[in-house]
């Protein structure tokens, strides 16, 4: 294509082509990580009935009113009430039950006072209590029925993930079983005849796979699961095998990083170049200029990243993983973006939106490059240390110290 395409551009070109994966019924607590596809609505109320919300007493609020140090109120205690017991004790006129957190109040109840408001405490907390503080007023420590939600409530939203809260609050719903969409299928390849596996003895002219590694742990942070993970070398033939092996599995998405440049051995271009499918072009950003992007016979959809490891864990969050949350029907499909200043300065690419491996100070809410080497794509090792991309707009020469900057947080 002539000139290069701006990210949004591209990002389109990327969601158009997403289908929302098919639902499907699961158990709860086997759900956790997926994205709804219906809404989860509450089976019954929370709190399931009126329960106390301190260990104390139950007791009538007209019977102590006027309680105080000087002026002690005495009531019978006539019931223990521990958690998990069903019980409804009648209270009459200056009587009460000792009650711990979480059971049921009585219904002739209508206010707790704490051990710590009585005499005795728990040490002396049957047979008579004596009340020295009064309650501020009826229903004090008191937790009523439905005062969170109510049956039928929208516990979790459509298009939202269930997380360890999500699950929680749906679980305490009453909920046991949720519509999620599908978890999508992704194939990992690696392409370059440099590529050792992780942990082969290095040697001059061959570098460790670190792409491989890095993306099997973004997908898998994308709630998507990984089917396949290869290295091939720079042959067209090897690209096409290995593709032809992701559909066999049922892949919903390959990711290819290198081979996409305008070299003389780029083995995804000379698989998939002129085919029709997928598609090569120029992208205004720096790291992650060259990328690649198409859909199979399949439906399966190709990204083709760059091949420096900071290029492709850039590329994946601009462009893969809104797609795998997309293609999960997730409602937010966008990392979080804050703006902070700048305690560093640092030169970025004329005509280019910069991503910047970062350093935040959450605190002092500053940001600050994670090495002093620049955004080269190349240094693998400022991802260890990084925990943001500062994003610097294509028009902006330079960013110095005080500046105010975006920043994506992504660890």
């Amino acid at each position: 294509m002539s000139g290069r395409r701006t990210v949004e551009e591209q990002l389109v070109r990327v969601l158009e082509a997403v289908q929302v994966l098919e639902a499907e019924t699961r158990a709860i607590r086997d759900a956790a990580g997926r994205t709804l596809a219906d809404p989860a609505t509450a089976a019954h109320d929370i709190p399931l009935f009126d329960n106390s919300a301190m260990d104390g007493f139950a007791v009538r609020a007209v019977d102590v009113a006027g309680a105080s140090e000087e002026h002690p109120v005495t009531l019978r205690v006539v019931a223990d009430l521990p958690a998990g017991v069903a019980t409804d004790p009648a209270l009459g006129q200056g009587e009460a039950a000792r009650i711990m957190t979480g059971s049921p109040t009585p219904t002739d109840a209508d206010v707790i006072v704490p051990f710590e408001d009585t005499a005795g405490g728990l040490a002396d907390s049957l047979g008579e209590v004596r009340v020295l503080r009064a309650p501020a007023k009826p229903g004090v420590f008191v937790r009523r029925r439905g005062a969170d939600l109510h049956a039928g409530d929208e516990v979790v939203l459509a298009g939202e993930r269930l997380g360890a809260f999500q699950v929680a609050a749906a679980v305490a719903a009453g909920i046991a079983e949720v519509t999620v969409t599908r978890a999508p299928r992704v194939a990992v390849v690696s392409t370059g005849s440099e590529l050792l596996a992780p942990g082969e003895s290095p040697e001059r002219g061959r570098i460790p796979d670190s792409n491989g590694p890095l993306l099997e742990q973004l997908v898998a942070d994308a709630d998507a699961e990984v089917v396949l993970v290869a290295r091939v070398t720079d042959d067209a033939d090897a690209v096409r095998i290995v593709t032809a092996e992701a559909v066999a599995l049922g892949a919903d998405v390959i990711v290819f990083t290198g081979g996409v440049s305008a070299g003389a051995y780029e083995p995804v271009r000379g698989a998939f170049d002129g085919g029709g499918e997928v598609e090569f072009s120029s992208v205004a950003m720096q790291p992650g200029k060259p990328q690649a992007f198409g859909v199979l016979a399949s439906g399966a959809l190709v990204f083709g990243l760059p091949g420096n490891p900071v290029s492709v864990a850039v590329s994946f969050e601009v462009f893969v993983r809104p797609a795998l949350l997309a293609m999960q029907g997730r409602t937010g499909i966008h990392r979080a973006i804050a703006s902070f200043t700048a305690d560093a300065a640092w030169t970025t690419p004329p005509g280019r939106r910069q991503y910047l491996p970062a350093i935040v100070d959450l605190a002092a809410r500053t940001v600050r490059p994670a090495t002093a080497g620049g955004s080269g794509s190349h240094l693998a090792g400022c991802l260890a240390r990084a925990h943001a991309f500062a994003i610097v707009p294509a028009e902006v020469e330079a960013v110095a110290v005080g500046d105010e900057i975006d920043v994506m947080l992504v660890g």
